[in-house]
């Protein structure tokens, strides 16, 4: 049920991200099933290009092509759009290891009384939770805050516009730096098969993450130029 739960709210999350970006969704009414046909290739051989020169750009470009691929079918409008997609996939794979270290640390609690080694891991495990739970809360509010860029009424790149935008980095930077310190506080060998399975979803969170970051970083750098261009003409 949990990870029903988790897929749903990433498909909310794109849906969501396309409608404010202003994607088709639904064909319209109008339009012949053959040329729709056609229309939807067309849409899907262009976004996975995108994606693919995008995710080229990336520390695990492999697994940035894996995770955006799925999204294909969908037109991307743009760097942000394909920034918000990323954090949306981040924010999913958070909460899903979240949901798995809370699951693993009930576990260990009912025999950490009975073995000393348990009171150690269950402690460490605890400490995991925080840090991915931070991760949680941070892409929570990167997406939030680009949710406001997009609402803006305004196009103009301003002070408030680059503030924003600042917000987004910060919040995704201290996300991946929470889920890296998951990854570190756990040994590299003589692992048990539960505890080489925490370290591996925390090491996908931070470098799904790590790729969100990259994606974003992209779009800021393009727009603080943009920024700096147009100041330089006034």
């Amino acid at each position: 049920m949990a990870q029903f739960n988790h897929t749903f709210l990433l498909t909310i999350l794109f849906l969501v991200s396309s409608i404010e970006y202003g994607s088709s969704i639904e064909p319209s009414l109008a339009t012949s099933p053959q040329n729709n046909t056609k229309t939807k290739t067309q849409t899907q051989t262009s976004t996975m290009t995108y994606i693919e020169s995008s995710c080229e750009g990336t520390l695990y470009p492999d697994l940035c092509l894996r995770c955006l691929a799925k999204f294909a079918n969908s037109k991307i409008d743009g760097p942000q759009h394909l920034a918000h997609v990323a954090l949306s996939v981040s924010l999913y794979k958070a909460l899903n290891t979240r949901g798995y270290l809370l699951k693993v640390a009930k576990e260990i609690e009912a025999i950490k009384d009975h073995k000393d080694g348990s009171r150690v891991a269950y402690q460490t495990v605890l400490d995991c939770v925080k840090q991915i739970t931070d991760s949680v809360d941070q892409l929570s509010q990167a997406i939030k805050e680009l949710r406001r860029l997009n609402k803006r009424n305004s196009t103009t790149i301003d002070d408030d516009f680059l503030w924003h935008i600042s917000n987004v980095e910060t919040w995704v930077s201290t996300a991946l730096t929470d889920a890296s310190y998951c990854v570190e506080s756990f040994p590299g060998h003589r692992m048990s098969k539960r505890t080489a399975a925490i370290k591996v979803k925390a090491k996908n969170v931070a470098e799904v993450t790590s790729n969100a970051l990259a994606l974003f970083h992209r779009y800021a750098s393009k727009t603080r130029a943009a920024a700096a261009t147009n100041a330089k003409k006034h």
